[in-house]
């Protein structure tokens, strides 16, 4: 049976890839050293009815003349490792945001309030949240603008009946509750 499984591994192994394992088995020399593969990171989405901030001038209702400004969460990236012995997980996340003037907009800058909940799992339940400010802004004749994050880390505790698959990651803007009913009349975009 060894051999059946080395032929299929070989045959189903590109050149390249068998080259990559070489070079890492190669690397790895020295007695008691070991092959650290990176961390899988645990469930990472953004929120769907806080992907998006629509702030409306005070008083002006809201319509298109009275917009101050338009934002939206566009992506992330994660990263992680293990920590403490792999007693944790430290995750490294950076958020994509885009902003745009509205025609009622009176300055060059907006601050755009953000958040990370550590949730379990299935998302119900909150175990932790973080809440962020991004400010953006944008230079004399432009109206939109696309920044990123700074990169924040998180530390996820394992072991004493804690597993990686027992941790989610949510983002989204954190709303006021009049933002989140235009976002939920309005439904997903």
């Amino acid at each position: 049976m060894r051999g059946k499984f080395h032929r299929w591994w070989r045959a189903a192994t590109p050149a390249p890839a068998l080259a990559v394992l070489a070079l890492l088995a190669a690397g790895c020399g020295g007695e008691g050293s070991r092959v650290v593969l990176p961390a899988t990171c645990p469930s990472v989405g953004i929120v769907g009815e806080a992907a998006d901030l629509t702030r409306y001038r005070p008083g002006g209702g809201q319509d298109l003349s009275a917009l101050d400004l338009e934002a939206r969460i566009t992506g992330f990236q994660a990263r992680c490792d293990y920590a403490n012995r792999g007693r944790a997980l430290e995750v490294r996340l950076t958020v994509g945001l885009l902003a745009e003037r509205g025609p009622a907009s009176q300055t060059r800058s907006a601050d755009l309030p953000w958040f990370v909940a550590v949730t379990d799992a299935g998302g119900e339940t909150i175990l932790n949240k973080r809440e962020f400010t991004t400010r953006v802004s944008f230079p004399a004749n432009v109206g939109r603008t696309r920044v990123q994050s700074e990169e924040l880390s998180i530390t996820l505790p394992l072991g004493e009946g804690r597993r990686l698959g027992d941790y989610a990651l949510l983002i989204g803007f954190q709303l006021t509750p009049e933002e989140l009913a235009l976002n939920r009349r309005r439904g997903l975009r």
